[in-house]
């Protein structure tokens, strides 16, 4: 019976594999609690070893970072030189690549050693050999590196702050209406992604800095600090990256600056750099710091140095950031001292030329402006971007008078208007001082504000700007190619989109004032009323006169009561007042207002006629026959002196050859 069950005791033995992975399991996780850095989420065993997934512990807090691990044990022993080589899958390298940072760690079972190899390091060497090995079927992964606590801890930073970033993109997409997510690609800075090999991520930094991306290289800022360490040396490039955005307005970190200024100080002590070049780099970051008294001391330093002051085109650029500084402490005078001498150094640094530039436009010395800003031309796209040349060129243009020249430096920039925020507003500025100083320039910004409108719907101003450059173009005689009706269905759509009420009110006068022309008193009412319902004030003159017109008098008898006493006492104001009166039956105070716009203005023609009415209306003919004949001595051509000839020859013959003068106002008899 029991012979019978001896089969039964014969179970499946335990793999050795398994034995060395449990090691290396339980090594890995020590080392993962020793660091502090890293908890251990998960961890399967697959048929090509133990597949793991780690999360970054930041300050105590979990993070769900994750970064993947391919785990191995093994006890073959050490390559002559120390490393340990593996095998594995070409397939599981691909497998890891899916994620950022992913590595194999092996743990060699008689040294009780864990070591690390970069996913991204295992693929940068096979691409090296400059073999095709993409369709092998096993790779060797050579470690050489110890897993160590410190090697975890900068793992651990470069994955968070990479990931933060990866978040941060991803939350403002998500947060853009469809609409902006173009725009926001636009602008966007492309992503770095830094290696965890501090040899490869310096030489990285030191190209990407001498191709002038600095914007790339601040977005990765932290990611580079990580691997190469803050304060190392190797860092440099991305300090003076920091400094240059600072210099440009472009940083959004002034600590780095301000880490910048002690790392070069740092430097200094040293003595591995040249000193000039040294006190040149901190004066910069002390001016991106605004801190212009310490800049200004460094620069001199700088310049101080024989071997800086041997080299003309640093020694230019010394001298022109010495200018600025000098500039920014009130001392213009030496300022431009020096932005020529770095002209002399380098006749074609771009920076002093700009400077310049803004010191003649400053001056109205427009024509010298201009000669700088055409040789101010950069190859650096921030430094570009920070002169803002196109923009100032279209400024002095404008101040030189030509609009044409300037709106062909407004429309070239205007493609790139997506990716530079300052284009729109800067220009809009522009565009609203001198868009209707001449009927060529209101063309020309008619066009501008419309293509301003198609990029912000929601705007006040720019729709405001719009409906302005029309009404100036029609009220310079020009073909607009509107009727008023057509015009008036654009208004409305515009006008309910201008927020502020003065700015409403004149359009709609404005608009009035069109209707007035064409007689057309029942819309100009309209108008008018809609001006000053909102605004009040002056307003209630041109309102008044409309309603005069429309023969609603008794309408317009407050209003412009109010205008001819206290907020527009001139003479057009008694006129129609006058005007109201008159035809209300009021004739003694019809007379006062008529004499009253006499007082004001002698030469007041119609009120001089219409005052001679008044007295003829209500009897008084001798007094009326004097006034008419005084204003028909004084004024023989207008149209009442030549209808009162012809109403009453007996009392003013007609005189030949006489042609009546027309007038824009009414008179009443």
């Amino acid at each position: 019976m029991a012979d019978g069950l001896d089969d039964l005791d014969n179970l499946p033995k335990r793999d050795a594999n398994h034995a060395a992975e449990e090691k290396a399991e339980t090594a890995f996780q020590e080392r993962l609690t020793a660091s502090g850095r890293f908890l251990l989420q998960r961890a399967d065993r697959k048929d090509y070893g133990t597949d793991c997934e780690i999360e970054v512990v930041d300050q105590e807090q979990v993070t769900n970072v994750r970064v993947h691990v391919q785990l191995k044990g093994t006890e073959r022993p050490l390559n002559a030189d120390g490393s340990l080589s593996i095998e594995v899958s070409r397939s599981n390298l691909n497998y890891l690549l899916m994620h950022p940072h992913s590595f194999y760690c092996a743990y060699h079972i008689p040294t009780s050693s864990l070591r690390i190899c970069l996913a991204e390091t295992v693929l940068r060497q096979y691409e090296h050999r400059g073999k095709n090995w993409s369709h092998q079927q096993s790779l060797t992964v050579n470690f050489t590196d110890e897993l160590t606590i410190a090697r975890l801890d900068r793992l651990a930073t470069l994955a968070r702050s990479a990931a933060r970033a990866a978040r941060d993109r991803r939350i403002e997409q998500t947060r853009a209406a469809p609409g902006d997510v173009a725009r926001i690609l636009r602008r966007g800075v492309p992503d770095i992604h830094v290696p965890d090999d501090p040899e490869v991520a310096r030489h990285l930094l030191e190209h990407l800095y001498n191709q002038d991306a600095d914007t790339a290289i601040s977005a990765a800022f932290d990611r580079f600090a990580a691997v190469l360490g803050a304060g190392s040396e190797a860092m440099g490039p991305g300090y003076m990256a920091e400094i240059n955005l600072g210099m440009a307005g472009l940083s959004r970190s002034r600590a780095r600056i301000e880490d910048a200024v002690a790392h070069f100080r740092d430097q200094l002590d040293l003595g591995r750099y040249e000193r000039g070049s040294l006190h040149y780099t901190i004066g910069n970051a002390l001016s991106a710091l605004g801190r212009e008294e310490e800049a200004k001391t460094a620069y001199e330093a700088a310049l101080a140095d024989p071997v800086l002051a041997s080299a003309p085109d640093l020694a230019s650029q010394g001298h022109k950031n010495l200018g600025t500084s000098l500039e920014r402490l009130g001392d213009e005078k030496r300022a431009v001292e020096h932005y020529r001498e770095a002209l002399r150094l380098n006749p074609h640094l771009p920076e002093a030329h700009n400077a310049l530039a803004q010191f003649y436009v400053r001056q109205g010395e427009w024509k010298d402006a201009l000669a700088h800003l055409d040789q101010a031309v950069f190859t650096d796209s921030t430094r570009a971007k920070a002169a803002g040349v196109a923009g100032w060129r279209a400024n002095v243009l404008f101040n030189m008078g030509e609009g044409s020249a300037a709106f062909r430096e407004i429309n070239s920039l205007l493609a790139q208007a997506d990716s530079e925020p300052w284009i729109w507003p800067f220009f809009a500025r522009l565009v609203a001082s001198f868009g209707r100083t001449t009927t060529e320039n209101a063309r020309q910004a008619l066009g501008f504000w419309h293509r301003y409108v198609g990029a912000f719907p929601e705007t006040s101003s720019g729709r405001r700007e719009l409906l302005l450059a029309t009404l100036f173009l029609r009220s310079e005689e020009q073909d607009i190619g509107q009727t008023y009706a057509r015009f008036r269905v654009e208004f409305d759509r515009q006008i309910e989109h201008v927020d502020d009420k003065d700015e409403a009110a004149f359009l709609w006068d404005r608009l009035g004032h069109w209707a007035q022309d064409e007689a057309n008193w029942i819309e100009a009412e309209f108008c008018f009323r809609k001006a000053f319902d909102l605004a009040g004030g002056h307003y209630g003159y041109c309102l008044g006169t409309a309603l005069n017109f429309l023969g609603r008098f008794e309408e317009s008898l407050p209003i412009l009561r109010e205008q001819a006493e206290g907020i527009q006492p001139d003479a057009m104001s008694w006129f129609q007042l006058g005007a109201a009166y008159g035809d209300l039956g009021q004739s003694a105070q019809a007379i006062d207002a008529y004499e009253k716009a006499l007082a004001l203005d002698p030469d007041y023609d119609l009120a001089m006629f219409n005052l001679g009415g008044v007295y003829w209306n209500r009897g008084e003919e001798i007094e009326a026959l004097a006034i008419w004949t005084t204003a028909i001595d004084r004024f023989p051509h207008h149209e009442l002196a030549a209808k009162l000839r012809r109403d009453m020859p007996v009392f003013f013959p007609p005189t030949p050859n006489r042609q009546a003068q027309s007038s824009d106002d009414v008179g009443l008899d």
